[in-house]
């Protein structure tokens, strides 16, 4: 019979961002008070899950998110810079058509194409480097479930990508909330199924749940 292997993506937990910036690949951006309970509640949520591979973007927010993982299932958290948060010509800027790099007519040329996009790193590139990634944490954990901790846009394109659906997309029609899980299933190498799950969802307020934030 053919082998099972659980790829995992998780979205990391509310970052503290007092100054609501798209903080991107940004340094010193780390989990909120709230963040952390995310974090502890996902990993509660896998006990009995056989988990045997663990990896996390190097992003602080992504490595915080994943240190309640590890400490359940005794793993060591593998750094991987395929799984970080894309690049953003907006990275620390706010950004809104009123109040934010939206109202400088400077910044508009950077979203001539929405296509690919123009302002950040191509999504044909994101899911080239996730795709890579998942792969690699399905090798490590043949048989078995592995975990992966990013963020929003990555995995949204790695599952657009496995769907084998188009990149353009509304960014507010994400389904990828803070702290989710975006489990994807194989069968050998063979892309089988993929389900979505939000076990911190009675955490977030419905107020962030609307908000939009597009570098996280």
């Amino acid at each position: 019979m053919t082998e099972k292997t659980i790829v995992h993506l998780m979205r990391h937990g509310e970052v503290h961002n007092p100054e609501g910036v798209l903080y991107g690949r940004l340094a010193d951006y780390h989990l909120s008070d709230l963040g952390v309970q995310m974090a502890e509640r996902v990993a509660e949520s896998m006990t009995g899950h056989d988990v045997t591979h663990l990896v996390a973007s190097p992003l602080e927010r992504a490595q915080e998110t994943a240190q309640p993982s590890a400490k359940v299932f005794k793993l060591d958290i593998t750094t991987d810079p395929r799984v970080i948060e894309a690049g953003n010509q907006f990275e620390g800027k706010t950004f809104g058509v009123g109040d934010g790099a939206l109202k400088r007519p400077q910044n508009w040329w950077q979203l001539r194409n929405p296509l690919k996009p123009s302002w950040g790193e191509p999504y044909v590139e994101i899911a080239a480097r996730m795709q890579a990634a998942i792969a690699d944490a399905r090798d490590a954990a043949r048989g078995h479930e592995a975990l992966i901790v990013s963020h929003q846009l990555p995995v949204w394109i790695a599952r657009m990508s496995l769907e084998d659906r188009r990149y353009f997309h509304d960014p507010r029609k994400r389904l990828c909330s803070l702290a989710s899980l975006t489990s994807v299933t194989f069968e050998g190498d063979r892309f089988v199924s993929l389900c979505y799950t939000e076990p911190a969802a009675d955490l977030i307020p419905e107020a962030l749940r609307r908000k939009f934030v597009g570098g996280a």
